[in-house]
């Protein structure tokens, strides 16, 4: 019993996939319906009617670029493989897709007489593609079709665009803008360069004195009897006595009593006497005697056991030798005074900065003690040797010091305006100098977004500007800020000509 059903069910099954088979030969594979015989022979009297063909030799196509066999947005100039081995694709010209908008297929006389202008003649087909420049008007540029790092694609830039203004970069204004070109006209300057150096401030040699007697004596009072005091020339220093000073006042009221008695007498008597006294006065004064002492002198003819001794000028006490009741000796030092206006300042500059300096040149000087103050001075000698070891030179800057603001070996700051150039030459800020080493390049800036770079000859720098001697001409606008910018992108425009020059020939 159960052999037979196995049986049954296995022989329905065979019924079902040969009707099924019957069906899908039927319906599926069958040959479309054909023409009638009446329809071919209507097409063969067409085709003995018909004029022959004409023969035409087959086209050379141009290859463009090749792209990635997988798709991917990668091109190449010329034949490659990929990572697996696969030939890069051929892209050939006639394939290329324009990337132009396309013209409008026809203009309505109706619209054309409405306006009154002439509807412009569409650009030719077979414009040539020089490179592909980046859609966001980046520096970039590709001799390929190719997308930015945002999937749009590259814009063609046809050879009729390329060698319109040849040399001349052109940046759209919103381009400008975003990258912040500034511009700076070209103009006659003196160019100044200023020549720092350090130094400290010093008496001036020239105010300092020593005080002596040129007279053996005793002190018997000091006025000034602290080192560091201020003095006034004239002002009494001490008071000492001694006693070739009392012999020689004693002289000269001796002579002068002789002079008025024999006045009546003789000539010859009375000018001997008057040679007497002008003798006394005169070793009086060979022995430095005060000239107020001696005018009590000669009015009074009284003699002073002792004198005062003035300060021979003004300044401070800068040593102290003397004590009251000191014994002293002719040309012993008692005091040391020094002046403090005008002042020095002693300063030390580089060897290759001593051709910028002269005699006269102004120099303005700061302290630490006087924040934000200067004080104005002038060169007044450039020592005549250089240190071995700082490889320095020595300038002395002589400035006025009223006050006394400035004290002795202060260190001080020192700057020199320098002149670099004897007149006023031509000349362009630093920066807008692109320099590489074996070119000087500067952007001109032409207007409407073009820059021509330009090739100059420099001279001097100071200041921040530099002295261009050849290339540009006064009034010349250049960019002063973002220029290496544009100077890549015009390095890559040049490159990229020379490349589509060369390198596309097929």
């Amino acid at each position: 019993m159960r052999l037979a059903i196995v049986a049954l069910v296995i022989v329905t099954a065979a019924i079902a996939a040969a009707a099924g088979g019957y069906w899908f030969a039927h319906h599926r594979l069958s040959p479309p319906p054909t023409a009638s015989d009446d329809d071919r022979a209507r097409s063969m009297a067409q085709h003995d009617h018909a004029p022959p063909p004409t023969a035409t030799a087959p086209a050379e196509r141009k290859i463009l670029y090749y792209r990635d066999p997988m798709g991917r947005p990668e091109f190449s100039a010329v034949p490659k493989k990929d990572e697996m081995g696969m030939d890069y694709i051929p892209v050939y010209e006639d394939e290329e897709e324009s990337l132009e908008p396309a013209a409008p297929a026809s203009t309505s006389a109706h619209d054309h007489h409405h306006h009154g202008a002439q509807v412009p003649p569409a650009l030719p087909s077979d414009r040539k593609i020089v490179y592909y420049r980046n859609p966001m008007g980046l520096p970039d540029t590709s001799p390929v079709p190719k997308k930015d790092s945002m999937g749009m694609d590259y814009i063609p830039v046809y050879a009729d665009e390329a060698t319109d203004d040849s040399g001349v970069v052109r940046v759209s204004p919103a381009r400008v803008q975003m990258l912040g070109v500034r511009t700076e006209p070209v103009a006659r300057r003196a160019l100044i360069r200023p020549v720092r150096a350090v130094g400290t401030v010093r008496f001036s040699e020239r105010q300092m004195s020593v005080v002596s007697t040129k007279f053996e004596g005793w002190i018997e009072k000091l006025y000034v009897n602290a080192t560091g005091e201020a003095v006034q020339r004239g002002e009494p220093l001490m008071r000492v006595y001694s006693p070739l000073l009392v012999q020689t006042q004693q002289e000269y009221v001796t002579a002068a009593q002789l002079a008025e008695s024999v006045s009546a007498s003789d000539a010859e008597s009375s000018a001997a006497a008057k040679r007497l006294v002008e003798g006394a006065l005169q070793r009086l004064r060979f022995l430095d005697f005060p000239e107020v002492e001696l005018r009590r002198l000669v009015n009074t003819r009284q003699v002073s056991r002792s004198i005062a001794v003035p300060a021979p000028s003004a300044g401070i006490v800068l040593e102290k030798m003397a004590f009251e009741g000191m014994r002293i000796s002719p040309g012993e030092p008692l005091y040391r005074l020094a002046g403090v206006s005008p002042i020095w300042v002693i300063a030390e500059v580089f060897e290759q900065d001593v051709a910028l300096v002269a005699l006269g040149q102004p120099a303005a000087v700061t302290v630490k003690a006087y924040p934000g103050r200067s004080f104005q001075g002038r060169v007044a000698f450039i020592y005549p040797m250089v240190n071995e070891v700082t490889r320095t030179a020595t300038l002395r800057i002589e400035l006025p010091n009223p006050a006394g603001e400035l004290k002795a070996e202060m260190y001080a700051s020192v700057e020199l305006a320098a002149p670099v150039t004897a007149a006023k030459v031509l000349s362009v800020p630093d920066s807008a100098v692109i320099d590489n080493g074996v070119r000087q390049v500067v952007l001109v800036d032409r207007g409407e977004g073009r820059f021509e770079p330009r090739a100059i000859r420099i001279g001097a720098k100071a200041d921040g500007y530099t002295e261009v001697r050849e290339g540009v001409a006064d009034g010349d606008k250049v960019v002063i800020s973002a220029n290496f910018l544009i100077d890549a992108e015009s390095n890559l425009k040049a490159a990229l000509g020379a490349f589509s020059a060369g390198g596309h020939q097929h």
